[in-house]
């Protein structure tokens, strides 16, 4: 197959920088990277890097009146560098066996790759895993690793990467580094943990929830107290599914070394007055930074005079009623709000509004925009 890899954009892009996509030799794909813009044409790439074994370089500039004419007449006014790497056997499929492996096991990873290189020692695709300065696509003399010195090339060599790699800042986001080494191009491609969610009741209304956020990748912790409804065949997609109350949530955040950077969300919503008061108290001490609580606003009032000063620390970090305000009168319209809300607080907006009144908001200011979805 191939792996290509989002490398750099300008102007509206339907993604950025560190998006992946996979090609297979029959011109299928999984992953996105244009609203289908690109992929065909990069399909008939793939061919050739699976032909020839090459990492390659492709340049798409949508900008201006020419790519009507004699590009892909996409009309997005955007420009992405995309590299395509074939991922065989001899490589031991990276980077994609690292970052699959990873994000399986709930856990970020964070790679340098390389883009484009004078240097014969770093190929266009060889990169190093940060988790462990672990170099793939590069053969590594044995000595050079004991002694520790540059190989003979001229340009940047393995250790440099290395050594780039050991200093380079645990960014929130890929990021596009030209030069970075002498007469090389790299890519701090990120890929963050999965999200996870606590999702604190178990009913009927909490199925869409989970099938929601699974759906948006997100991992999914179901507790509930009772029974019957804590059951793992009702939430089958869900990392699991605990018959257990607000006791047994305090002993398992307890267990857990940074709750924040365990969970990133709760939702409480067991329909359960005596229940959710519990579990907000719960919530209350720890760091999960979004807490999002189901009902209208005289049932938090109740629960928060309840909870006393547990409610100082609750309330900075507390949405209730939760969900953006979407209309919503059904459980699956319902779930779709909630989902949203925490989706938007998690990327850090403050204040969701219309991308098009954003857009124009932009135009007015000359302002790049961030997502337009191209």
């Amino acid at each position: 197959m191939v792996l290509a890899t989002v490398v750099h954009t300008a102007g509206p892009t339907y993604t950025k920088a560190g998006t992946l996509m996979v090609i297979a030799a029959s011109g299928e794909y999984a992953g996105l990277l244009s609203g289908g813009c690109l992929e065909g044409d990069l399909a008939e790439h793939g061919r050739a890097v699976l032909s020839d074994g090459g990492a390659k370089l492709v340049r798409y500039d949508m900008r201006g009146p020419d790519d009507l004419l004699f590009g892909l007449g996409s009309g997005c006014e955007g420009a992405m560098d995309i590299l395509l790497q074939r991922l065989d056997a001899s490589n031991g499929w990276q980077p994609m066996t690292r970052l699959a492996a990873a994000w399986q096991a709930l856990r970020g990873e964070i790679l340098l790759l390389v883009i484009q290189s004078q240097s014969s020692a770093l190929p266009p695709g060889s990169g190093v895993f940060l988790s462990d300065l672990e170099p793939f696509g590069v053969t590594v003399p044995s000595c050079a690793v004991c002694i520790g010195e540059p190989l003979p090339e001229a340009g940047s060599t393995w250790a440099d990467l290395v050594d780039q790699a050991k200093h380079l800042p645990r960014t929130a986001s890929s990021c596009f580094m030209s030069r970075a080494l002498p007469g090389t191009d790299l890519l701090a491609l990120v890929q963050p943990a999965p999200t996870r969610i606590l999702l604190l009741g178990a009913g009927p209304d909490a199925q869409p929830v989970a099938e929601l956020a699974v759906f948006l990748g997100w991992s999914v912790l179901v507790v509930d107290h009772r029974e019957h409804y804590a059951q793992r065949a009702r939430f089958p997609n869900c990392e699991a599914v605990l018959n257990a109350g607000p006791a047994e949530l305090a002993n398992l955040l307890q267990s857990t070394v940074a709750s924040a950077e365990y969970f990133s969300a709760a939702i409480v919503m067991s329909h359960h007055l005596s229940t959710d008061c519990n579990y907000l108290r719960v919530l209350a001490a720890s760091d999960i930074p979004y807490i999002g609580l189901l009902g209208p606003a005289a049932r938090r009032e109740r629960l928060l005079s309840e909870l006393a000063e547990a409610a100082e620390r609750l309330r900075p970090r507390l949405r209730a009623p939760i969900g953006l305000d979407l209309g919503a009168t059904t459980p699956e319209s319902i779930a779709l709000a909630v989902v949203a809300e925490i989706y938007a607080a998690l990327s850090g907006r403050a204040h969701v509004g219309s991308l098009s009144t954003v857009a124009d908001l932009q135009t007015t200011e000359n302002l790049s925009p961030k997502n337009d979805f191209c």
